[in-house]
């Protein structure tokens, strides 16, 4: 591993006033507070709608009904369905993009939610309709046989079978052994379905067994919750984005190679500092060309845009990628964003340490460019297996943030069956992420690269001691 030290003031130059320190640290403090009860306030507003599903279930009379086994278990058949309905709008409203949400907790950690929610959305689904058949089959005195097939003869019925399957593909499809055999743009094509497996369903819950009778508060609010849902979809997803596209006029200005197989997009529009986008931050792209235009891209900006440009810095992982380096100048794009909270606005502690591989220095080159840093503030390591792989390396140490603040360089190959992130090197010259970044627990720790490399520097500095509050990673996975 080798030091390079941006040029510029030294690290034994003039350090921030305590006044400034005490001022900077109020406000930091200040953020989290509010960002931790936003936080808290969104999780328990999802428990609310989960238990205003039952309790208003259980104000008319849902209780009521149960006389004996067969009522029961349709019973726990509605009351299933309902959790699991209520689970899955909150995963549309969670997948929205909605800016309140990106700016408390981003995007990737509502994105991990919604996942976690998907299989017991889908068990709760499944056991409604398994309760439900077998507890009409015991009301009619018919087999289970015979009662599915009355049931699927109804057209709303029908509809919701439908939407079952349709959801059965999208969690199956968003298995990750699963998921990494589709392409990008498949996978996201399928998880459309989730709209369509939801919207078709509708019809059955409103009619069907009188459940959400016409007049009850208990229809409004479904009624309410599924408006909230597709409306934030339609609304952040579609309809902002295609006026602020529309607004801005994003266009290709160049294509810059960096390396063999990476290309910097350079952009350029109107009023595009008007985005207030923050270093680190990324946006989905999406490029109007005969073979780009149905699918969009995540890409963190390799710089902070000016007033009419902007930069995005690609590398190829597959067809849709590679294909947006053969872009002709002029192209118009459309975006949504700008989304994520890998920013310096984020921080918490009084110091910095980064650590970048591959393509994952782009949000960090504009992450430190947008950065207030003072001198010896800042630690940079910068991780490749060969020189092929030192994208933008140079802009980082050139930057103004970087005058005083170390960089830090480490090239190699991993040891063949160890689980590091460091390089053999390395390794045998004892660099730990301790002796690496000599300040660490009073740092915040932004990490960004290939997901598998990044969960090991993560639990590097967690075994180290390092609070996850402390711990900013952005991950690339889809």
């Amino acid at each position: 591993m080798t030091l390079r030290t941006a040029s510029g003031t030294s690290a034994s130059g003039a350090s921030p006033t305590a006044r400034r320190a005490v001022a900077v640290n109020r406000d930091r403090a200040v953020r989290i507070r509010r960002r931790l009860r936003a936080a808290d306030l969104m999780v328990m507003l999802c428990w609310v709608s989960v238990a205003l599903s039952v309790s208003l279930w259980l104000v008319y009379g849902g209780t009521a009904q149960v006389t004996d086994l067969a009522s029961a278990l349709t019973a726990g058949g509605i009351v299933s369905g309902l959790v699991g309905t209520d689970l899955i709008l909150v995963m549309l409203v969670l997948a929205a993009r909605l800016p309140v949400i990106d700016r408390v907790v981003g995007q990737d950690a509502a994105m991990a939610l919604h996942r976690r929610l998907g299989k017991p959305a889908l068990y709760l689904i499944l056991v409604h309709g398994v309760l439900l058949t077998v507890g009409y089959a015991l009301t009619d005195g018919s087999s289970i046989v015979a009662e599915t097939i009355s049931l699927f003869s109804g057209p709303d019925m029908a509809l919701a079978y439908l939407g079952l399957a349709l959801l059965i593909a999208v969690v199956v499809t968003s298995l990750v052994a699963v998921r990494r055999r589709f392409s990008y743009e498949a996978w996201h094509l399928v998880h459309l379905l989730s709209y369509a497996a939801v919207l078709v369903a509708l019809p059955h819950q409103l009619s069907v067994g009188g459940v959400l009778a016409d007049g009850t508060v208990q229809r409004v609010y479904w009624i309410g919750l599924y408006v909230l849902a597709f409306g934030s979809i339609a609304l952040f997803r579609f309809i902002l984005p295609t006026l602020a596209s529309l607004r801005h006029g994003i266009r290709v200005a160049g294509i810059e190679p960096v390396a063999p197989g990476v290309v910097s997009l350079h952009l350029k529009g109107r009023q595009l500092d008007r985005l207030r986008v923050a270093g680190g931050q990324y946006a989905v792209w999406r490029f109007w060309t005969g073979s780009t235009w149905w699918h969009a891209h995540p890409i963190s900006f390799s710089a902070v845009p000016t007033a009419t440009s902007a930069r995005i810095t690609v590398r190829e992982l597959g067809a849709g990628s590679a294909a947006l380096g053969r872009v002709r100048v002029g192209t118009r794009v459309w975006f949504e964003g700008p989304y994520g909270v890998f920013t310096d606005a984020h921080r918490v502690a009084p110091k910095m340490a980064v650590v970048a591989a591959g393509i994952g220095i782009t949000p960090i080159r504009s992450l430190l460019e947008h950065a207030a840093l003072q001198p010896g503030e800042a630690t940079v390591l910068l991780r490749a297996t060969d020189p092929s792989q030192a994208y933008l390396w140079n802009e980082v140490a050139a930057l103004p943030s970087m005058n005083g603040n170390a960089v830090y360089t480490m090239l190699g190959a991993r040891p063949h069956g160890l689980a590091t992130w460091m390089s053999g090197e390395a390794i045998a010259r004892g660099v730990t992420i301790a002796s690496a970044f000599p300040e660490l627990l009073s740092s915040d720790l932004y990490v960004c690269g290939p997901q598998a490399w990044a969960d090991l520097v993560v639990r590097d500095a967690r075994a180290h001691g390092l609070p996850d509050a402390q711990i900013h990673i952005e991950r690339f996975d889809w």
